[in-house]
């Protein structure tokens, strides 16, 4: 059984997605532990629910981001991972991180990218008009959401919509393409190589699997 962490910030509603998939047997694989840099995270509430090991790091313990992050990855390194997978995780990582969980480092975006990398996804979507938004799964390399992209899902934007309407339409889509990416990497399918996603031994386009043409 393949060995899953999972880092966090907030409320964890992919978190939970995906220690559903767990249960339901749609991902090979176990989360081990769950990490927060919030102590008050609901999302760590989910792991306990759950049995799975609860953690919190707070950044004003540390003297700077890599004392921080070393300390992330002795105790990350305690549950032998095989996939380090951010959800909702709110801190940008230093290079050593980056470069010690390379290739085996999943993130997922709220926005099509490469465009909107950063914060406040929905709300320039909104205000620039777009009538098309949505989410990617992509790894994690050394530029800010810049790694490349496995799995992208569309949501349409409405006139007249909120950012809480935009959120939760994108939210939707997250909580399934997520536990899909997982499980892929968990079977061996997904790997990264060349600065590119590969599926089935297949290099996947800049948009992702199923990209349109």
């Amino acid at each position: 059984m393949k060995n899953i962490v999972v880092l966090i910030s907030g409320n964890g509603s992919n978190l939970q997605a995906i220690i559903d998939a767990c249960e339901q047997k749609k991902i090979n694989g176990t989360i081990r532990a769950v990490f927060s840099n919030k102590a008050d995270a609901f999302g760590l509430e989910r792991a306990r629910e759950a049995n799975i090991p609860a953690h919190s790091l707070e950044a004003a313990q540390f003297a700077s981001r890599e004392a921080f992050d070393r300390q992330l990855m002795q105790e990350i390194d305690a549950w032998a991972p095989d996939v380090v997978v951010l959800a909702g995780y709110m801190r940008i990582l230093s290079p050593a991180f980056v470069a010690h969980y390379s290739e085996r480092l999943l993130n997922i975006h709220p926005s099509l990218l490469p465009k909107y990398p950063g914060l406040h996804t929905h709300r320039q979507v909104l205000e620039n008009g777009d009538e098309e938004h949505g989410t990617s799964v992509h790894f994690v390399t050394d530029e800010l959401d810049g790694g490349p992209v496995i799995l992208q899902a569309k949501v349409p934007v409405f006139e007249g919509d909120s950012e809480d309407d935009v959120t939760a339409r994108v939210q939707a889509q997250e909580h399934t393409i997520y536990p899909l990416v997982v499980s892929w990497f968990i079977d061996g399918r997904l790997k990264m190589r060349d600065n590119a996603a590969w599926l089935d031994g297949i290099r996947l386009p800049p948009q992702g699997y199923a990209a349109d043409e």
